[in-house]
């Protein structure tokens, strides 16, 4: 039986450290006691489906956090339960259904959330690696690099978030989560009427602070939405001077560039509007991006100053450059950073580079300074329907609809009874995508008609397979490589891969389904594929 205070966020277990974002704060020993009542056990089965494996820990509210298995899928899951359901439990059941509408490789995955009256529980990815709480902590701050690819991760997300209208809500160093294969995810939303945009922005500031210094900035006052209670007593607060302003990354550990120092700064400053996640993202996307590869100058990235109706003036920095601009200019000097390969979060299909729009803009590079190609749309030259399991291929027809620019059209499968699994009868149907020639892709974006399809993207080095049964069953079986994560059930129409290594280059790829999703009608499972995007150079 599990206690009340549990054990700490991480657990030792025979397999080595394991670490689970659980739904809030860690219980401290003033956690009032969980309800004892009716407890789960190891093995116990949860709705038919999740079985419960081992107890990781609880939190200050008093939720459970297991590890378990979806016996259906057989996959780990996390089972976060809570005692009792029913009104108690609300504000947990409706954040996780909120957050199972975005998809995103950088946010965890919401599968199930279930209200049994005397106990609730939110069935959610399981995530092997640390918190960035728990990685600080206990190797101490990280290099500039790890940590603006760290503020990236999260700031794309939160920019999925943004465009659905949601607000996360709970952003700080234990909700944000390091894979042991390096993937960073952001977990537990958690919102109310005090949340907004503009905190959860203003969160990756406070991120940004603690990954370089491995202290906190928000203090005993914190600001809404980046909790800094969470783990709070753990977190060292951050030096202040006399006056309680807190001192600056590089006052705190030598080697922070400037850039970044100011960045962060700008973002926890109360008197400077922060930008929108999604200009966030492009902004540490592009400082993400290797100083070689990059088209601006690496010391030049944006400041967040207040608008004082005057025209921007370059502030002189060691190392290079950097452009002070009003909040007016501040989506147009992000959008020049697209020239450098950023592809903003949520499908945004602009067109043609901001150089078009803005040729006056100050903060072009020289002409004499190399550019490294763009990101853009890649043209896609030839797609194929491919069906490994079929001999009177009825589903290969319509292929090129998936690439016409009209998500109002698209290929789809039959109508499947039985079960999502193709009726039993297929491991599965994908669409094949020949890019011409190899290119450094950035992602694939696939829109689909409907919720609830599962899928995974894959690459291989051949594609002159002949179009019938027997050469898509060589072209499956030699397509090898997964980009990213798989994308398991979930509630959205729009899957976003992103996971292609920079270092490689690919011409041919898979668009592999899994599973379908029921039908409205609730006569079969069925779905459809309206349009495939690819982006690169």
């Amino acid at each position: 039986m599990p206690s009340s205070t549990g054990p700490s966020i991480d657990t030792i277990t025979e397999g080595g450290l394991v670490t689970q974002v659980g739904e809030g704060q860690e219980a401290e020993e003033t956690t009032p006691p969980v309800m004892t009542f009716g407890a789960p056990t190891a093995g116990e089965l949860l709705a038919d489906r999740y079985e419960l494996v081992e107890h990781i820990n609880n939190d200050s509210a008093g939720r459970l956090v297991w590890r378990g298995v979806d016996v259906v899928l057989r996959r780990p899951v996390a089972v976060v339960l809570r005692y009792p359901g029913g009104d108690s439990a609300t504000e947990m059941l409706q954040a996780a259904v909120a957050a199972s509408r975005v998809i995103h490789p950088n946010l965890v995955g919401v599968y199930d959330a279930i209200d049994e009256a005397d106990r609730a529980y939110v069935v959610r990815e399981w995530v092997d690696g640390r918190s960035l709480r728990e990685l600080v902590t206990t190797d101490g701050p990280l290099d500039p690099a790890r940590s603006t690819a760290i503020g990236s991760a999260v700031a794309s997300a939160l920019a999925a978030v943004h465009a659905t209208g949601m607000v996360h809500g709970n952003v700080h160093p234990g909700t944000v989560m390091i894979s042991d294969d390096g993937r960073v995810v952001l977990a537990d939303a958690r919102t109310d009427g005090e949340d907004s945009r503009e905190n959860d922005v203003r969160a990756v500031g406070g991120l940004l602070y603690f990954a370089l210094t491995g202290h906190w900035p928000h203090g005993e006052a914190p600001l809404r939405g980046a909790t800094a209670g969470h783990g709070r007593a753990a977190i060292p607060d951050a030096v202040r001077d006399a006056g309680g302003a807190i001192a600056a990354p590089r006052q705190v550990r030598a080697g922070v560039p400037a850039y970044l120092d100011d960045l962060t700064m700008d973002l926890l400053d109360l008197e400077i509007a922060p930008p929108s996640s999604d200009v966030l993202a492009a902004e540490l996307n592009r400082l993400d991006v290797p100083a070689e590869e990059q088209f601006l100058e690496p010391a030049g990235p944006l400041r967040f100053a207040a608008d004082t109706g005057e025209e921007p003036t370059p502030l002189a920095t060691t190392g290079g450059r950097k452009v002070a601009l009003g909040i007016a200019g501040l989506l147009a000097v992000a959008l020049v950073g697209l020239l450098v390969g950023i592809s903003v979060l949520g499908g945004d299909d602009k067109k043609g580079t901001a150089a078009e729009h803005l040729p006056n803009s100050p903060t072009t590079a020289p002409a004499t300074t190399p550019a490294a190609a763009p990101v853009h749309q890649l043209n896609i030259q030839a797609v194929r329907i491919i069906d490994p399991d079929s001999g009177d291929r009825a589903e290969v027809r319509d292929a090129e609809k998936v690439i016409d620019g009209d998500d109002d059209t698209g290929w789809q499968t039959d109508t499947y009874r039985n079960n999502g699994k193709f009726g039993g009868l297929k491991r599965g149907m994908g669409i094949w995508i020949d890019l011409g020639s190899p290119h450094t892709v950035k992602s694939l974006q696939a829109v689909l008609s409907s919720t609830g399809a599962s899928a995974q993207l894959l690459a291989g080095s051949k594609g002159d397979f002949p179009s019938s049964s027997s050469g898509d069953k060589q072209l499956f079986a030699s397509y090898k490589t997964q980009i990213g994560q798989p994308f398991l059930e979930h509630n959205g129409t729009k899957m976003i891969f992103d996971g292609f290594d920079p270092e490689q280059q690919y011409r041919y790829l898979l668009f592999w389904i899994t599973e379908l999703p029921k039908k409205d009608s609730g006569d079969g499972w069925k779905v459809g594929v309206q349009e495939i995007t690819v982006t690169g150079s």
